[in-house]
């Protein structure tokens, strides 16, 4: 979409205002947006998103917050050799161990971000109800050896019974 006042570049800004029930919506390019500041806001131009950034600013916040980064500052990935330090500056890890070496630091960021460490989005169609039947399969099971060490044996054998009916519905 072209910028409504130009027609030149490429619209990246686009405001929408409700006044009375009537809705205006216009589309500038940054530039023009800069110029005419269509409904009198104040406007940070340009504007830089990254998910860098983002990460960032939500680790200093934790950081301000209290929480203990001095343990973390010798935390070193054996793998790739990077640093916590480093991790926060650039906003990515070096290898796939990094999510191990720095896990428990990164738990509490993901329930601020996303308000949960598991995925509960949407499940794609083709392998939703297979999908659906292992997780609950894991739940299950889960719930049994928690029931086991806790020696709740009667709950334990109305979940194994719950187990082997699943099992047997999915081999049908």
């Amino acid at each position: 979409m072209l910028c409504q006042e130009c027609k030149k570049n490429q619209a990246t800004i686009h405001l929408s205002q409700t006044i009375n029930g009537q809705k205006t919506e216009t589309h500038l390019c940054e530039s023009c947006a800069a110029k005419l500041n269509p409904f009198n806001i104040k406007l940070v131009l340009p504007f830089q998103f990254s998910i860098h950034n983002l990460l960032s600013g939500l680790m200093q916040e934790e950081d301000a917050a209290g929480v203990e980064s001095e343990n973390y500052k010798n935390l070193i990935c054996p793998t790739c050799g990077t640093n916590y330090g480093q991790f926060r500056r650039q906003g990515r890890f070096g290898c796939p161990d990094c999510y191990e070496t720095f896990g428990d630091k990164l738990e509490p960021l993901m329930n601020r971000i996303h308000g949960s460490c598991h995925h509960e989005g949407k499940i794609p169609i083709r392998a939703g109800e297979g999908y659906l039947h292992r997780r609950q399969l894991r739940e299950l099971k889960s719930k049994l050896l928690q029931a086991v060490a806790e020696e709740a044996f009667e709950e334990a054998a109305v979940l194994r019974d719950e187990i082997k009916r699943l099992s047997a519905e999915k081999e049908e």
